[in-house]
């Protein structure tokens, strides 16, 4: 899809000064790109240098203001450099975005110790480190967005990513957890569930012998205008939220409720348990999605 050049006195996002993990190809491209268009000042990042120049390039010639920094958010000096780059090259943080994501896709008996440990270094423990180094910054200066990129792997799981699962799953744990604690200073938190057609997700299509349109998901260029408005102070009211975005769909996911409750003013014993399951259905607490 071609871009236009940025008027940077018109676009939605004129004036934000963002950082975006993992943005150095795929989803993270598209997203640095529909931002910068919009008017946003941007900092890219990524791990291969070739490709983060080249996007770095290519913003630049659209007429962006654009700063990379190169490395992984596994490491805290990476995460700390970014946020800096956006102080002191912009002035300020207004939008973090937490993108960057690998995935080492085994299944769960024959899954290694590395592999676990490569997806929740970058996954979630770099989500950790940006949004609390941003997170320090927001608050001196009186507020901010803080936006975590999780996956339907988080939500309702996936064969094959356990721990891609389990980082995305935890991406939500922090997020919750951000909303409470940084609300008092100004600064929302949420997350975005991207239904696009990526590099990730091209295996998944490929085992289903379909589309990518035929089974929702959208290209990346489509599902960026769903950040782009996130970002936006079109969506200020939104705080503790998860909303997903395919170009074609968008949905606000809620989190975990009770179901099925049964109360007693005495302790409940395994006869009393035992009684009001069998007379409940727990399957569809079990079958979200349809696994």
């Amino acid at each position: 899809m071609e871009r236009q050049a940025v008027d940077r006195k018109q676009g939605r996002l004129q004036g934000k000064r963002m950082v975006i993990t993992g943005s150095s190809r795929s989803l993270g491209r598209d997203f640095a790109l529909a931002c910068a268009a919009e008017g946003a000042s941007v900092v890219i990042n990524g791990t291969d240098g070739a490709a983060l120049s080249a996007v770095e390039a290519e913003l630049r010639a659209a007429g962006a203001a654009v700063v990379a920094v190169r490395g992984s958010v596994a490491e805290s000096a990476v995460c700390r450099a970014l946020v800096e780059a956006c102080v002191d090259n912009f002035g300020g943080i207004d939008v973090l975005v937490n993108n960057a994501g690998i995935v080492r896709d085994r299944t769960l008996l024959k899954m290694s110790d590395e592999e676990f440990d490569e997806v929740i270094a970058v996954d979630l423990r770099g989500p950790f480190l940006c949004t609390r180094e941003a997170g320090r910054v927001m608050r001196e200066q009186g507020g901010g967005h803080i936006i975590q990129v999780t996956s339907a792997s988080g939500l309702v799981g996936n064969f094959g990513q356990a721990n891609y699962a389990a980082a995305k799953a935890g991406m939500m744990g922090l997020m919750y957890t951000a909303v409470k604690e940084l609300e008092r200073y100004g600064i929302r938190c949420n997350a975005m569930w991207p239904y696009a057609h990526t590099e990730m997700t091209q295996p998944l299509i490929d085992r289903a012998g379909k589309t990518a349109r035929e089974l929702g998901f959208g290209e990346p260029q489509q599902v960026a205008a769903g950040l782009v408005w996130l970002a936006s102070d079109a969506a200020v009211r939104c705080n503790g939220q998860c909303l997903s975005f395919s170009g074609y769909r968008t949905a606000l996911w809620r989190s975990p409720v009770e179901e099925q409750v049964l109360e007693s003013a005495q302790p409940l014993g395994v006869d009393e348990l035992q009684a009001h399951f069998a007379q409940a259905d727990p399957l569809p607490l079990y079958r979200i999605g349809g696994g």
